[in-house]
């Protein structure tokens, strides 16, 4: 059955869109269609960090608005077989029902296996589109106090809406950690939420992103390992936690 996952944070600079890119990447290298839609109106980057940002042409919106069918909408990974992007408007329309989304989504559940949602950082319309028809969510927060204030602020309202909800920590630093006197199992007790994986800070990704090419393509360890252990664990296979030193 396929599994409709909005990847949100409390704020930005977490990572989110990299996560998101990553393990959907990663997800599709493993033999599962991928789609992967941004909801971030007018501030999508998506396409940047998987290499797509001159093929998406058709958004989110010309599905809903009847414009355009799914298939023509998306865009497929030239390298990465069963990757898939549908991008974000540069404006939302006025009206833009929740109704549409959660058609959007029973469409898309009938091609793909795993659909995942790049929502806005915050609680606005896009995060509230992206979460309207998910099964489960995934929040993304750093280290930070004030990212993991947020992120409780998050799961706050996401507990309304979706019954699964789990807590990447991203972006690990363990020298600052251990100056900060802090720990993941720290990060876990602030967010209130179990564990789905850990990131090392990695510049690698940054790197990737600028050449216009998903993670899995030119790194093989740090990030993307970690961001491949996510996406086997989303598929539910049993993996060990990534020891960040």
């Amino acid at each position: 059955m396929a599994a409709v996952i909005a990847v949100t944070s409390g704020k930005g600079g977490t990572g989110k869109t990299s996560l998101t890119g990553a393990v959907g990447s990663c997800l599709a290298a493993l033999g599962h269609p991928t789609l992967c839609i941004d909801m971030d109106v007018g501030l999508r980057n998506l396409d940047l960090s998987l290499g797509l940002a001159d093929r998406a042409l058709m958004d989110f919106t010309d599905v809903l608005q009847g414009r355009c069918p799914l298939e023509r909408a998306v865009v497929e990974h030239p390298d990465i077989r069963g990757l898939y992007l549908l991008t974000a408007p540069l404006t939302l329309p006025s009206e833009l029902p929740e109704a549409g989304m959660r058609e959007l989504m029973r469409q898309a559940r009938t091609r793909f296996e795993y659909i995942l949602l790049d929502a806005p950082a915050g609680l606005g319309t896009g995060f509230q589109l992206a979460v309207c028809g998910c099964d489960r969510a995934v929040v993304v927060s750093t280290t930070d106090t004030s990212a993991l204030r947020d992120a409780q602020r998050t799961v706050m309202e996401l507990m309304r809406k979706v019954e699964s909800i789990h807590l990447v920590v991203n972006r690990v630093q363990p020298r600052l950690m251990r100056r900060l006197h802090t720990t993941i199992d720290d990060a876990m007790d602030a967010a209130g939420l179990p564990l789905l994986g850990v990131v090392p800070e990695d510049s690698r990704v940054m790197l990737a992103a600028n050449q216009g090419k998903p993670l899995i393509l030119c790194a093989n360890r740090g990030a993307a390992v970690a961001y491949l252990n996510i996406a086997r664990r989303i598929d539910g296979q049993k993996v060990p936690l990534m020891r960040i030193r």
